[in-house]
C-alpha cells in the first residue's frame, strides 16, 4: 500500500490485530474484540477507497474536478463489492470489468461479510464472528485494496 494515509491506517489495524492475538481462547472478551475489529476493518475499506480515488482525481484532473470527485466520494459508504464495482465503473468501465475478473468469490465474500456484520453489530444484533474469521476478512480486503491501487497506478 503506497498511500501514506492508507499505510498508517493499516499499521494501526495491524497493531490491534497483534495485540488481540495474545488473548487466549474464544471467550466473551475475544468476541467483543472480533466485533470491534470488524467495525474497524469495514471503516478501513471505506476510507481506503475514498483516499485512493480522491488521490487519483487530484493527480489526473484539474483542481475543480478533483474537488468535485472528493466531495462525491466523501459520501461513499456501505462498501459491499457491487457498490465498489459501481463506483469504479464511474471512473472506468474497463477498470470495473478488470476488477470483476480479478475478484474471486472469497474476496467478494470477505468484503460483503465485513460490511454486513458491521451493520448487524451497529444495530445490536448478534453475530458469530471469531478473531480468526475477521483476520481472514482483513487479509482479503487488503488484497482488494491492492488491486484497486494498481488500477489507479498508486503502487
Amino acid at each position: 500500500m503506497s498511500n501514506q494515509e492508507i499505510w498508517r491506517r493499516k499499521q494501526r489495524l495491524d497493531h490491534l490485530f497483534d495485540l488481540v492475538s495474545s488473548i487466549s481462547g474464544e471467550d466473551e472478551l475475544t468476541a467483543h474484540w472480533a466485533r470491534y475489529l470488524c467495525i474497524q476493518v469495514s471503516g478501513f475499506l471505506e476510507n481506503s477507497i475514498r483516499i485512493m480515488y480522491s488521490e487519483y482525481a487530484y493527480n489526473k484532473s484539474s483542481p475543480y474536478i478533483a474537488n468535485y470527485v472528493d466531495c462525491q466520494i466523501g459520501q461513499f459508504q456501505n462498501a459491499k463489492m457491487e457498490k465498489i464495482f459501481e463506483l469504479i465503473r464511474q471512473f472506468s468501465p474497463e477498470w470495473e470489468q478488470e476488477l470483476r475478473t480479478c475478484i474471486d468469490d472469497e474476496l467478494k465474500d470477505s468484503v460483503d461479510s465485513i460490511v454486513a456484520n458491521r451493520h448487524l453489530i451497529a444495530h445490536g444484533q448478534s453475530v458469530g464472528l471469531t478473531l480468526g474469521r475477521v483476520n481472514r476478512y482483513y487479509i482479503n480486503i487488503q488484497k482488494v485494496i491492492s488491486l484497486m491501487e494498481k488500477q489507479c497506478n498508486l503502487q
